[in-house]
Order: C-alpha cells, then sequence, then structure tokens
C-alpha cells in the first residue's frame, strides 16, 4: 500500500506540479486513512470497502474533526483512487459510493469600493516601504491576483508599457493579468523609486546570517522586496494590513484574499460577464467564479430592502 501511496504522491510533485503544502497534506492525511485501513486487516487498496470508509468517517467525527477537515479528507482519497484506476491498480473507486459532510457554501466578503479605496491610500507612499506596500494592494485589486501569485512575481513578468503582468498561477499555468492607471503609477512609483532604495539598504547589510550560520544572498529578480533584499514573504505582508485597514477606518479583519474578491465582486457589478471574470482569475472551472455572482445578486437584494419604500413591512 506504501508504494502505490509514494507513487501517487511523486505523480503530485512531478506531473500535476502541485505545490509542496499540498503534497504534504495527502501524504499525511492519505498515509492516516491507510494506517486505519491496516489496522482493520486491510493489506491492499483494492480490500477497502465503502463500509470501512464510513466506519473511517465515524471516527474522525468522534475525534472531533472538523466538517471542512474531513472534507478534504474524503476528496483526497477519492483523488487517489481515481489515479489507482487509471493505473490499474484499483477496479473501482470505493470513495464514490460514500457520502461527505456538507459544508455550508459561505460567501466571500468582498470590501466595498469606498473601503478598498481607503485601504489601498493608507501605506504612506514617502518610504519605500510604503511604496511596495501601495503597489501591491494596487495590483491585488486592479488584477485580482492571488497573494501567492503575487509575491512570486519578478521584475521581467511586469509590462508597464502595455498595463499587464505575466502571472504564474495553479498547476505553473501562465496567464496575463491586466491592471488599470492607479495600479501602474504606483507600480512605477516603486520600481523607479521605492525599490531601488530597498536594494540599497540591503547591499548595506551586505546579506544575512541565516538559521545555519550562512549569508543571505540578494534577490535582485524578485519583484517585491524586503528589506534584506529578499523576495517578501507572504507572512510579512499579511502582517501589515490590520494597521492599514485600522487606518482606512475598516473595523473587521481584512486578507490579501479579500481584495480579490472584491475584484471580481466589483466587476460583475460593473457589468463584466462571468467568463471574462473567469479568464481574469485564473480559474479552470466557471462554476468556482460562479460563487461572485451570488455575492452580486446579494449586495443588489440589500440596496433593494434598504432603499426601495416598500421593500420592508411595517
Amino acid at each position: 500500500m506504501q508504494a502505490a501511496l509514494d507513487a501517487y504522491i511523486k505523480h503530485l510533485t512531478a506531473e500535476r506540479n502541485a505545490s509542496p503544502h499540498t503534497v504534504a497534506n495527502y501524504r499525511r492525511e492519505i498515509g492516516q486513512f491507510m494506517a486505519f485501513a491496516q489496522a482493520k486487516g486491510v493489506a491492499a487498496w483494492e480490500q477497502v470497502t465503502p463500509a470501512l470508509l464510513r466506519s473511517w468517517l465515524a471516527a474522525l467525527h468522534a475525534q472531533g474533526y472538523a466538517k471542512a477537515s474531513i472534507v478534504r479528507r474524503v476528496s483526497e482519497l477519492r483523488s487517489f483512487y481515481r489515479y489507482l484506476k487509471r493505473q490499474g491498480q484499483a477496479q473501482a473507486n470505493p470513495v464514490e459510493a460514500i457520502s461527505a459532510p456538507r459544508l455550508p457554501q459561505r460567501l466571500p466578503r468582498p470590501l466595498s469600493r469606498e473601503e478598498a479605496a481607503a485601504l489601498l491610500a493608507a501605506p504612506a507612499a514617502a518610504s519605500p516601504q510604503g511604496q511596495r506596500d501601495r503597489a501591491m494592494l494596487e495590483l491585488l485589486y486592479a488584477s485580482g491576483l492571488r497573494v501567492s501569485e503575487l509575491l512570486g512575481l519578478d521584475v521581467e513578468d511586469v509590462d508597464l508599457a502595455r498595463a499587464q503582468v505575466r502571472v504564474t498561477g495553479k498547476g505553473a499555468k501562465e496567464r496575463i493579468a491586466l491592471m488599470g492607471a492607479p495600479a501602474v503609477a504606483a507600480l512605477r512609483a516603486y520600481m523607479e523609486d521605492g525599490r531601488p532604495q530597498l536594494l540599497a539598504q540591503a547591499a548595506r547589510y551586505g546579506g544575512r546570517a541565516g538559521k545555519d550560520g550562512a549569508w543571505i544572498s540578494l534577490r535582485p529578480t524578485a519583484l517585491f522586496l524586503n528589506r534584506f533584499g529578499q523576495r517578501l514573504s507572504i507572512s510579512m505582508f499579511t502582517r501589515s494590513l490590520p494597521a492599514y485597514a485600522r487606518a482606512a477606518g475598516i473595523t473587521r479583519r481584512v486578507t490579501p484574499h479579500m481584495l480579490r474578491h472584491s475584484f471580481a465582486t466589483h466587476l460583475l457589478d460593473g457589468g463584466a460577464d462571468l467568463r471574462s471574470v473567469q479568464e481574469l482569475l485564473g480559474h479552470e472551472q466557471v462554476g468556482t467564479t460562479q460563487i461572485y455572482t451570488q455575492v452580486s445578486q446579494s449586495q443588489l437584494r440589500d440596496a433593494v430592502l434598504n432603499a426601495h419604500p416598500r421593500a420592508r413591512k411595517g
């Protein structure tokens, strides 16, 4: 059983271009089910039955696993069995015979147009860090990038003349993301002023000692840099958002992904068609994008209830 799982993990890494985080989850969580099955006397993946799977689900419930965690494990195992069938190592997919718990659909909470504008104006443009953060926020909102896509950008990916950036998304798939004039202006200011200042500061450090005592060299190809000339990390950028949200007068928690939600919702509110938004977001399936149409309809409903004189009783 372990050999088949190892081959699948290698397939995820080499052929599917899965992220290290995804690969680690699959290895650990399918491995946990394998241990459960072996403890029940199962010696091969073909011996797994729907009854065994239901027993496993009951055990996860009894151990207090969250519904989302259980749903993820069922999905991982279902994908694994599809792989086994393609490889001729399983005749059937027993996971298809069971039902995972249903999760309540949570609609993304986009920023309002006013909140987005205030947030984008929050970083101080007088400092190189402020110029960097303003350019990042503008680009997230203007292009609908995932934060991992944003921080994976190199200088050569940016084309200010055409107002576009080349993005490497999930599965190492490339797409072109567009941006408007404010994002172009913010990015130009950062690239011509703020970024050179960050590189100059980093050069004065001469590198930085890592955990193993080695010196970390500059990474001049990365677009968004930290003060050591390294590619800015997701965690460092995310930690800066609460202060910007407070400065913008936003009381709820703001995340980088919220700007992606706002990008899609505001496009649809403005009349963009669903297929165009799907393409801009880099979604493979239009169904993934359709959740934003529900957000727009929800906002329209709220507008009617709040504004129309006969929308409410009493």
